[in-house]
């Protein structure tokens, strides 16, 4: 029995009603959902992480999700893992007709512009005669960081575009300005929110017109963010002081020579 049967087989025989596992048993896609998206997240760190062996284990874990979700559809008589498999393995073939068909691409872009045409083609198909918005199949549930940079790509293949980075730049500048205003003004938190939806939509444009991933980067944000609080914290420790007991300013410095070792160490390929 290969590995891929034997995991389909262990999986219905946890869902099995007789001798499988209450846990398992009491679960619908719903009730897993969010274990799928933490395990496609755990991915995420191991890949940024560079642990091959946790990659592995990662890796493992969210198959397992995907058998699962296939496992609950098979119960109730809609498909079973062998048709997301060949479902997957069929578009895959579809989408590269350069490398499984006739079609010749040049270069990466011209690639880039058939594989989206493909989609549209496809999405088209699915809504048979009715309009098709240029932003159908851009899934709610994306990360909004994503989700935004997703939404102006599909615009901007109309054209509905800044023509380079400069003009966004503009855009971010005039957002922050205008949530100032409202936040100055003692605005409500629903204009506050709104206003601050506006500044990310800008920025993550800016992060697409200069090819930087937002999630990427803030992902990296946050990780200097806690290493960089975590050497405050240990510079604290050090002079027996604690976070929570000393002003303002005591924080503000401890952070700053923090900062400071976390560039030299940078800079010397430190961790």
């Amino acid at each position: 029995m290969d590995s891929m049967q034997r995991l389909v087989d262990i999986m219905a025989r946890l869902r099995d009603p007789e001798r499988g596992c209450p846990w398992d048993l009491a679960q619908d896609f719903r009730s897993v959902m969010p274990y799928t998206l933490e395990e496609a997240y755990e991915v995420a760190q191991a890949i940024e992480d560079g642990d091959m062996a946790e990659l592995r284990d990662e890796l493992g874990d969210l198959l397992f999700q995907v058998v699962f979700h296939a496992r609950m559809a098979e119960e109730q008589g809609a498909f079973g893992f062998d048709a997301v498999a060949s479902a997957i393995a069929d578009k895959i073939v579809r989408r590269h007709p350069h490398v499984f068909g006739d079609a010749t691409e040049h270069d990466a872009q011209t690639q880039t512009r058939t594989w989206e045409q493909i989609k549209a083609d496809e999405r088209a198909a699915k809504g048979g005669e009715a309009a098709v918005s240029e932003l159908d199949g851009v899934p709610a549930a994306l990360p909004a960081l994503s989700r935004a940079v997703k939404l102006q790509r599909r615009a901007a293949r109309v054209g509905f575009d800044w023509p380079d980075w400069r003009p966004v730049f503009d855009k971010v500048h005039e957002e922050l300005e205008e949530l100032r205003v409202e936040a100055d003004a003692g605005a409500d938190q629903a204009l506050i929110e709104e206003e601050m939806g506006d500044l990310f939509f800008a920025l993550a444009n800016l992060a697409r017109h200069l090819q930087v991933d937002p999630e990427l980067a803030l992902r990296a944000a946050n990780r200097k963010f806690v290493r960089r609080f975590q050497g405050l914290e240990a510079d604290l420790a050090a002079r027996n002081e604690a976070p929570h007991s000393v002003s303002r300013d005591t924080l503000e410095r401890a952070y700053e020579r923090a900062k400071a070792r976390d560039k030299e160490d940078s800079d010397s390929g430190g961790c």
